[in-house]
């Protein structure tokens, strides 16, 4: 399956950036905790078999566990929610970049069986905040077409000032 992507840079105002920085949150994980889940800031515990299934489940190609365990040692913050009842990954987000002045947010995913719960929004405020507490301003991500609505309220613009962002694609050439 072919992803079309877009690349979004963030554009928070100096209010929005003071607001993410305080760690105010729309779901605390106070919160989420009482409705049985967790908040993981790390690697660490998170089964990726299990969550591939979940990559899997929102239309992302399934990737080798090794690769992704190599992928995670290179991201710095990364966020995922557990589900306590099952033990398992449903909400995910992680960014990779320089640690000064550049990030990238990759692979923004929940369960389609716990989309509607403020999951998703829950990771990515965290992530951000993450990021603009290391004075990391300059952010991108990467998101398919159907979902850009989804991050204009977090701060997410698409083409700000006439940025077009590219991306490198190498075609399969054809054997003849």
């Amino acid at each position: 399956m072919l992803l079309h992507h877009h690349i979004l840079p963030l554009r928070l105002p100096s209010s929005r950036k003071r607001a993410a920085t305080t760690g105010s949150f729309s779901l605390s994980d106070e919160s989420l905790s009482s409705r049985g889940f967790t908040f993981h800031r790390s690697a660490e515990n998170l089964n990726l078999e299990q969550l591939n299934s979940v990559f899997a489940a929102v239309g992302f190609p399934r990737r080798d566990p090794e690769k992704i365990r190599v992928a995670l040692e290179h991201t710095e913050p990364l966020v995922w929610v557990e589900y306590e009842k099952t033990k398992r990954p449903v909400a995910f987000a992680r960014a990779t970049g320089d640690g000064v002045f550049n990030a990238i947010i990759w692979d923004v995913v929940v369960d389609p069986s716990f989309q509607g719960f403020g999951l998703g929004k829950a990771v990515m405020e965290r992530i951000l905040t993450a990021l603009l507490d290391k004075g990391i301003t300059n952010i991108a991500l990467y998101s398919e077409p159907r979902v850009l609505g989804f991050y204009r309220p977090l701060g997410f613009v698409a083409d700000p000032d006439g940025i077009r962002g590219m991306v490198y694609s190498r075609k399969n050439k054809s054997k003849t």
